[in-house]
């Protein structure tokens, strides 16, 4: 397997006046490490790449390859409304160091399969791993049969990030595709991806607890304890359903950081402060789990 393990897409902490918080940056790339995690991903939409200029991307890609030095994987993000603008983070992504990247379709364009095709094989040309990103509730198009049939030709398009929702998706693509790996694309999904071959998951979650879930995920790819692993699955579900059901997704995982003593900071407009009643809500959420995870993680020695 090529990608194996929790692979963070971590956060962007920000100051109050909106730059980027780079002391505390390197804080939230050095804890993922300590807590071992397989890769770090810079640039996801969990990392908020759509608020920040290109400029501050390529830093983001240089200052993480500096402060991991080779003890991580570094995967890169590498998606945006512009091709051009793909092209050219993907080749700054390269050169600063970046091992693989995480591709999507262009959001708003709405291309055809064949021409999505053609845009993920054009940013193999870099020579990178790739991780497609099938997310059609934000870029509105679906990774579907004719895109995967010509794109699972070239060996560099070796995994799939599916956060489609579409259970249906799981058996599909494990049976038709076996070349492209299937990854946790949907955090309430764990053991259905695990079940299907699964063995990494990319994971916001891990953003708050870290360590707790790459554990999770070792029990639930390994296959040998499923009881171990439904007991897992139901702790974290009040924390995950928050995350994904709630519609304050960065919000509530910067606040869940913050919980954990965490550097977070702002969100970036277009988003905004989340209320007094879902932070209440979070915070007891976040410490819920902390308490239900770690006791079932302890009973098991």
């Amino acid at each position: 397997m090529r990608f194996t393990g929790i692979y963070t897409p971590i956060i962007t902490p920000f100051l109050d006046d909106g730059s980027i918080d780079w002391d505390g940056y390197a804080d939230v790339i050095e804890w993922q490490i300590e807590n071992g995690v397989a890769g770090v991903i810079v640039g996801g939409s969990t990392g908020e790449f759509y608020a920040l200029s290109k400029e501050e991307r390529i830093q983001q890609f240089r200052f993480a390859a500096e402060r991991i030095n080779g003890r991580v994987e570094l995967m890169a993000g590498v998606n945006d409304i512009r091709v051009e603008e793909c092209l050219e983070i993907t080749a700054a992504a390269k050169a600063a160091g970046a091992q693989s990247l995480l591709v999507a379709a262009p959001p708003y364009s709405l291309p055809s399969e064949a021409e999505l095709a053609h845009h993920v094989l054009k940013i193999a040309e870099a020579g990178l791993p790739i991780m497609l990103y099938n997310y059609p509730g934000r870029t509105g198009v679906e990774m579907g049969g004719e895109f995967l049939s010509s794109v699972s030709q070239n060996p560099l398009v070796c995994a799939i990030k599916e956060s489609s929702g579409d259970y249906t998706r799981l058996p599909y693509l494990a049976r038709n595709y076996p070349g492209i790996e299937l990854v946790v694309g949907g955090e309430e999904q764990v053991l259905e991806f695990a079940a299907w071959g699964a063995k990494a998951w990319v994971c916001a979650s891990a953003n708050i607890f870290p360590a707790e879930c790459v554990k999770f995920m070792e029990i639930a790819a390994s296959g040998a304890d499923q009881a171990h692993a439904r007991q897992l699955m139901a702790a974290f579900m009040p924390l995950m359903g928050i995350l994904e059901q709630g519609g304050k997704f960065l919000q509530c995982v910067k606040h869940g950081c913050a919980e954990q003593g965490r550097p977070s900071g702002i969100v970036r407009p277009p988003l905004l402060p989340m209320d007094d009643a879902l932070k209440q809500e979070m915070s007891g959420i976040t410490a819920a789990t902390r308490k239900d995870v770690n006791a079932i993680l302890n009973a098991k020695g």
